[in-house]
């Protein structure tokens, strides 16, 4: 009988998992009890179906777009998009980066394909996130992120953002250490050879972008309208808890958020009328935004960062 509790207990324990993972399993249990001289008691459980097996389902983020969202003709901003399908890209990849027994870890942003926004979102709309693992190198989560429209009060739906983004997992005890990555399961060969050229090219654009230097543009003094100079913003962020991860360094998705904004600016002044986002290139993170302890006798009590944007064509 001590055989039967234990196995009514691991009954019970093979329906848990990780906290906020749910866990698939069918447990197999064949009871036989002899009764006479010499009682034998005989059992067999068989677990089949353990969450390191079962392939990273999709993540879906919902919510309704509101005015502090948007611009002043009701188009939402660009930048709150980007820190919607960052965050989706981030739910996903940590929750995969830890469907194994081992260090606990969070994924982290390293790169952004190119966005394209292929309708505008208004006030009221709903926004559907949606995100989903493609591939895994040994290091890297490659997620691919669509956003829904809904009209709620006729029902229509409509694609208005695809992106793609690439996550490190970084270990909860040493920020500066990477962990690696689960493997995830194909539906067909053809995926992982796709993925794996995918993720050599985004290698090299990253290695060839991460010792680039001259992109910092400094301000003028009294620049002549319809210049580059005329058109230049610079944008100060003060830094706060809600922008940080488990780590207390920046979100990607704000980081994304701050520069959609700063580049909003740019082209509202060179183009003078309302502007929307229409597409995003590659974003390399080449290193990580910190928050700054106050009680740090090095460091200042504000940590800001600053961000420059400038209009590229002279007209």
């Amino acid at each position: 009988m001590r055989l039967l509790a234990w196995a009514l207990r691991l009954c019970e324990l093979s329906g848990q998992g990780a906290p906020g993972r749910p866990v698939s399993a069918r447990v197999c249990l064949g009871l036989r009890i002899s009764k006479g001289p010499r009682e034998r008691c005989w059992a067999s459980i068989r677990a089949v179906g353990t969450r390191s097996d079962l392939p990273s389902h999709p993540c879906v983020a919902t919510r309704i777009m509101r005015p502090d969202d948007a611009n002043v003709a009701g188009n939402v901003h660009g930048g709150t998009i980007l820190k919607m399908i960052e965050e989706a890209g981030a739910i996903i990849s940590t929750r995969h980066c830890n469907s194994q027994n081992g260090e606990r870890c969070v994924a982290a942003l390293a790169r952004v394909e190119r966005t394209d926004f292929l309708s505008p979102m208004c006030i009221g709309e709903v926004a559907h996130v949606s995100a989903e693992i493609t591939y895994t190198s040994k290091h890297s989560v490659e997620v691919q992120v669509n956003v829904m429209s809904e009209n709620i009060l006729t029902g229509t739906k409509k694609l208005t953002n695809k992106a793609t983004l690439w996550y490190v997992p970084l270990s909860l005890k040493n920020v500066d250490k990477v962990l690696e990555v689960p493997p995830v399961v194909y539906s067909r060969q053809e995926q992982e050879e796709e993925g794996r050229k995918r993720y050599e090219a985004q290698k090299l654009e990253r290695m060839e972008t991460k010792w680039r230097n001259g992109d910092i543009v400094q301000p003028a003094l009294n620049p002549e309208p319809n210049t580059v100079s005329y058109s230049q913003s610079s944008l100060i962020h003060l830094v706060g808890p809600s922008d940080c991860t488990l780590h207390g360094f920046v979100h990607g998705g704000v980081t994304m958020k701050l520069m959609d904004e700063v580049a909003g600016i740019v082209a509202a002044r060179h183009c003078k009328t309302n502007i929307v986002t229409a597409s995003v290139d590659a974003i390399n993170f080449h290193d990580k935004i910190r928050k700054v302890a106050a009680s740090d006798p090095e460091s200042p009590l504000l940590c800001h960062h600053h961000l420059w944007a400038h209009d590229l064509h002279e007209q």
